[in-house]
């Protein structure tokens, strides 16, 4: 299930852009599946980073700023080479975000799934010393 929706869009961006953007061929209604595409897209493009910090994807819980993240992202693949400024900083900005999901210091505020599927997995946290003296 993808993060965002055709309505998550229009609700954001209106529906004007999104009938720019993702036209269908009679040219005057939008083309869902274009805009399915580019929601299932931004949607795995998030858990790429959300699965490197410890996330089950998809995301069961879907938080407002992850919907948020998912809008801006789909609508940067939908205006694809012609993203305007706004939109390509958006984008930079929840790519950015994600990033510090991914790497632990942005934390999501649910749960990174059940402790069983932890089992024979590597975590590492930096800045935390295991060893201490000894001589090494």
């Amino acid at each position: 299930m993808p993060y965002c929706t055709q309505a998550d869009l229009i609700e954001r961006f209106g529906e004007n852009e999104l009938l720019a953007l993702a036209r269908d061929e009679t040219g005057t209604a939008i083309d869902t599946a274009v805009v399915e595409r580019a929601c299932d897209d931004a949607s795995g493009e998030i858990d790429g980073y959300v699965s490197a910090a410890g996330y089950t994807v998809p995301l069961a819980n879907v938080t407002r700023i992850i919907t948020a993240y998912a809008c801006d992202i789909a609508r940067y693949r939908l205006y694809d080479e012609h993203a305007s400024d706004q939109v390509q900083k958006r984008y930079d900005d929840a790519v950015k975000f994600l990033v510090r999901v991914a790497n632990g210091t942005v934390k999501l505020g649910i749960s990174t799934g059940p402790s069983s599927s932890s089992a024979g997995s590597v975590q590492m946290n930096s800045g935390r010393h295991v060893f201490t003296g000894g001589g090494f």
